[in-house]
């Protein structure tokens, strides 16, 4: 119980100073005002992004323990994303459990620590959707479509630009991430290699 009073004092705080100083590029509050463990938060896609323009809602949980263990994340809104689960769950070496990796990819150094709050996490988040990491990722086929190309990620294209697509590409990335009645009106367009 005296964990659960400390997750629950360090989290109130968090949200406390979340509302008093709101930090640019997204909103976080309570589920629930009765669950101080279940967090919305509305993420802004990041400027001159895949995401740019659009919001984006997710889902953190707290475990009882926090902050000796990370909480999950897990999108609620569409996300198409090399470091998000299909599922929408977040996969970022910080939401790691804390000490060795089991398959020696990360230093425990770059997991989980009782250091970070949800606004680094969520900072985490907005630089994960800015810069993804192709190398490990938790939906190979959007890695596939970012590393293959050479693509380029453009706002507001005609729909003309679905046509410009290769077959190769069309055969691996799903058609849905380009659609017309996305939140965002974003499109791939594939550029030739001279």
């Amino acid at each position: 119980m005296a964990v659960t009073s400390q997750a629950s004092l360090l989290l109130a705080k968090q949200l406390k100073d979340l509302t008093k100083n709101p930090v640019d590029g997204f909103s976080a509050g309570l589920v629930d005002d009765s669950n101080i463990f279940e967090w919305n938060v509305t993420i802004i896609g990041p400027p001159d992004t895949l995401y740019d323009g659009g919001y984006f809602n997710a889902i953190m949980s707290f475990p009882a323990n926090y902050p000796n263990s990370p909480p999950t994340v897990r999108f609620t809104s569409e996300m198409w994303h090399p470091n998000v689960y299909p599922d929408g769950r977040v996969c970022i070496s910080i939401l790691h459990p804390p000490g060795e990796d089991p398959n020696g990819y990360e230093l425990a150094s770059e997991r989980w620590t009782p250091v970070h709050t949800v606004e680094s996490i969520v900072l985490s988040i907005i630089s994960m959707l800015s810069s993804p990491n192709d190398e490990s990722p938790a939906n190979v086929e959007a890695a596939f479509c970012l590393i293959h190309g050479p693509l380029i990620w453009r706002k507001d294209m005609s729909t003309r630009a679905h046509e410009l697509l290769p077959n190769w590409f069309l055969s691996y990335c799903p058609s849905n991430m380009y659609r017309a009645d996305r939140p965002w009106n974003l499109t791939l367009v594939h550029l030739p290699i001279n």
